[in-house]
């Protein structure tokens, strides 16, 4: 009989991203088991961390074959493992590695699967999922039938909580063929940022067609800097060659949910406020007072951003 949830950990250099423990947390509330599935090579020493977030078990898959996500190998292994401890729910963090591995593995056991989810409902032990529709114009409440239960879930939805547990640590064959195999990751070129990951930061200043080219980001950079956020961009910026393509926020980028999301010189076409609708708090800066990001801006500045950027770093500075 299906038993507990599954938090599929999305790990990167050894280090346990912060999303995957989040749900590990979250998870207890859903009134079972809760375990952690950690595959990588080299990463027995991170199960202690997945029980200080609330893992009651944690399976540990440690082979070269891990050693670097790979789509074959990875839903493969998950798939054979799920077949074979059945759980009754699996989740992942909305992130690179789940939204490429979750629907792969969902395909493999024949499972319903729910992206993008902003809020899970417990109810009697059934979980209803929230995701936005429409761009985030609407929320959808969403039920899976099928076993096990499969979603990807935002990034700071939900708090890290300390329970210090000690969690029973389980190896688990690998079941991987060469077959599975049908990747080759022929080199990894890390970017080297002091900066928080985007889709994680707790605080993001964007820029758009308003920052008039790579200058107007440097100043958003040094705003950035000063409460230690990441740095966001719109599709028109990225297009326009005056930022990288992984500073993408929207539809086509990357989704981000942070406590402040700052968006300067955007004006909020549906693409880019579909990546950015669900942040905590959203201060828009615009000289177009009809632009429509003020629609969903919590606080609204009417001006330039070159006049109001300076000003704002020169204040927060004080």
């Amino acid at each position: 009989m299906a038993k507990g949830t599954w938090v599929v950990v999305d790990q990167r250099d050894g280090k346990i991203r912060k999303v995957s423990l989040e749900l590990i947390s979250k998870a207890r509330d859903f009134g079972d088991e809760v375990a952690a599935v950690i595959m990588g090579q080299g990463i027995e020493g991170l199960a202690a961390e997945a029980g200080k977030a609330g893992a009651d078990k944690v399976y540990i898959v440690d082979d070269a074959k891990f050693a670097k996500y790979n789509t074959g190998a990875y839903a493969a292994q998950l798939a054979a493992m799920a077949k074979k401890y059945e759980p009754a729910t699996i989740i992942f963090g909305h992130s690179a590695m789940g939204k490429d591995l979750a629907p792969r593995a969902a395909q493999k056991l024949d499972a319903g699967l729910v992206t993008d989810c902003t809020d899970v409902e417990v109810d009697g032990g059934k979980l209803t999922f929230v995701r936005p529709i429409y761009a985030g114009k609407a929320f959808a409440k969403v039920n899976v039938n099928s076993t096990p239960v499969m979603a990807t879930i935002r990034a700071n939805i939900f708090d890290v909580v300390d329970v210090g547990k000690t969690p029973e640590v389980i190896k688990a064959d690998v079941a991987v063929s060469d077959a599975d195999l049908y990747q080759t990751v022929k080199d990894f070129i890390p970017t080297v940022s002091s900066r928080p990951e985007l889709t994680e930061a707790n605080f993001v200043v964007s820029g758009g067609r308003g920052a008039k080219g790579p200058e107007g980001f440097k100043m958003l950079e040094e705003l950035a800097d000063i409460f230690g956020a990441a740095v966001g961009a719109s599709r028109a910026a990225v297009d326009s060659g005056w930022i990288d393509t992984q500073y993408q926020v929207g539809q086509t980028g990357k989704v981000v949910n942070p406590i402040l999301y700052v968006a300067a010189g955007i004006s909020g076409a549906i693409q880019h406020v579909a990546g950015m609708s669900s942040s905590k708090n959203i201060v828009a800066i615009n000289k177009d007072p009809e632009a429509p990001i003020f629609s969903i801006a919590d606080f609204g500045i009417v001006g330039d951003m070159h006049a109001v950027i300076p000003e704002m770093i020169k204040q927060l500075k004080k």
